[in-house]
């Protein structure tokens, strides 16, 4: 199949040779989240009363932090913190009319929810979910992409709880019944694989094995960590 605009990510994320295609995305994603909300789009106003609704996660705000546009930062955090402020006065000049024994108070419910968005984590998210219909629309109809996904070096355990459970409604009962037998192959085998390089690892700090060769071992704690933790160490 020739490919298009929408499967360049998924392809790009595949051909990477990462131990897991889906979070190789996830960081694109992130990096390209990162650059959108610190270029000139912060100076437009529905991004800014986007951001100023939302906020951010203190994961994001850290790498926002760590890009050099510090003002661009200010004038988010500014207005941002100036709604909130606008916010939590009006709900906190409620908080008598609720008792001790009533449901949240406004002010409460409020704060809940503003720890849970993210500006950065909802295009994460909106994106994600179109390339995960992406993978399954390339399954489908592709397939150099399924050979691509069956020599590929499997997910992490989350994704691979994704992929099996969207595969669900995305593919008839034949197709998915294919498609749980390949992505359990390249799961197991590959989470052996990692595992097995990682026994090594810890034999090497040994004295027994101290002239042994490292083999496939030396960077097995951070492909690891992206197997079980599905996130990649610096």
């Amino acid at each position: 199949m020739a490919e298009q605009i929408y499967t360049i990510p998924v392809n790009d994320a595949f051909d990477s040779g990462c131990e897991c295609p889906m979070c190789q995305m996830q960081k694109d994603l992130e990096r390209n989240a990162i650059e959108y909300t610190m270029g000139p789009s912060y100076m437009e106003d529905d991004n800014r009363a986007m951001t100023d609704k939302l906020g951010f996660c203190s994961h994001h705000l850290r790498m926002l932090y760590q890009e050099k546009n510090r003002l661009g930062l200010a004038l988010m955090m500014n207005t941002h913190m100036n709604k909130t402020i606008q916010d939590m006065r009006a709900l906190a000049a409620k908080a008598g009319l609720f008792g001790k024994n009533t449901p949240n108070a406004p002010v409460v419910d409020y704060i809940e929810n503003m720890e849970k968005s993210c500006f950065i984590c909802g295009r994460m998210d909106d994106m994600f979910v179109r390339y995960v219909d992406t993978i399954f629309h390339m399954w489908k109809r592709d397939s150099e992409f399924r050979d691509k996904f069956a020599t590929s070096k499997g997910f992490c355990t989350y994704h691979y709880g994704i992929l099996y459970k969207t595969g669900q409604n995305k593919l008839s009962k034949e197709q998915y019944a294919q498609f749980i037998e390949i992505l359990n192959k390249v799961y197991f085998d590959n989470m052996e694989r990692v595992n097995g390089d990682l026994s090594w690892f810890i034999d090497k700090f040994d004295y027994r094995y101290k002239n042994e060769p490292w083999k496939n071992s030396k960077d097995a704690l951070p492909r690891g960590i992206i197997k079980i933790g599905h996130t990649f160490v610096e």
